[in-house]
């Protein structure tokens, strides 16, 4: 059943019914070819998700009546946030896509030593634009409870300051021949740091990987350095590794 994530506002204090506008009633109307008694589920992305029924199709604009209520349940005990240094071309789109879908709650893209793209601050608001577009989409798709925030890109310091932030911190590195990702997540569930709300970074290299500066700095600041296995994997690939792996572990997977 197609989802929609709509702003509060669109919930209306009747309590009853919800309006749908803009893009998500053209794509309901116009690609969904919707209809009159139609059912959609729509969620306010916080607290909040109904089953509804389609009254009145209008140009740009879609009433539909709450028929239930419905349980927040598809979204994962563990927060984790997703550090990427900011790839080449539109790598940063399918890492947004694929780990919303897996579950990510948070991206923070930033900038390292060896990002190769070139940053132009007076794009940056069109392009997180596009990047949260595209996890709200995302979201619908695999029909999360709440859309990923995207964050504005961060320097390399102000990245450390925020993962500070979080319970558990890992950076992966390839050049990391002590611990692997799992006995990592295994230690940090064994001294209860990965429970019900607990924010976890997983830092991403860009094409070239970190610098071993970059890896002194990143422990000093509270992260822990990690491998993913013995393979050299793309930087869009490893975070979505990384984010299954913790999430298998922690039984978000089933088992």
């Amino acid at each position: 059943m197609q989802r929609y994530f709509l702003p509060l506002e669109q919930f209306h204090s009747d309590n009853q019914t919800v309006t749908i506008e803009g893009d998500d009633a053209h794509h309901l109307m116009r690609v969904m070819r919707a209809d009159i008694g139609d059912k959609v589920i729509c969620s306010n992305g916080a607290d909040r998700e109904v089953l509804v029924r389609i009254s009145q199709l209008d140009k740009g604009l879609v009433t539909a009546e709450i028929v239930e209520e419905l349980p927040m349940d598809a979204e994962s005990a563990v927060q984790v946030w997703i550090a990427q240094s900011l790839p080449k071309g539109d790598k940063m789109e399918t890492i947004i896509q694929k780990g919303t879908e897996i579950g990510a709650a948070r991206f923070l893209p930033f900038l390292s030593e060896r990002t190769i793209v070139q940053y132009d601050a007076k794009k940056e608001a069109k392009r997180t634009e596009r990047w949260q577009k595209i996890a709200k989409e995302a979201a619908e798709q695999a029909h999360r409870n709440r859309v990923p925030q995207v964050e504005a890109v961060y320097s390399w310091k102000q990245l450390l300051q925020r993962a500070k932030e979080a319970d558990v911190a890992w950076i992966c590195y390839e050049k990391e021949d002590g611990q692997q990702l799992r006995p990592a997540i295994q230690d940090a569930l064994a001294a209860g740091k990965l429970g019900q709300g607990s924010k976890v970074v997983i830092a991403v290299g860009p094409e070239g990987g970190f610098t071993e500066q970059e890896i002194k700095q990143a422990e000093e600041a509270g992260f822990r350095s990690v491998s993913l296995g013995a393979r050299i994997l793309r930087t869009e690939t490893a975070a979505m590794v990384g984010l299954t792996c913790l999430f298998y572990e922690t039984g978000e997977m089933g088992g």
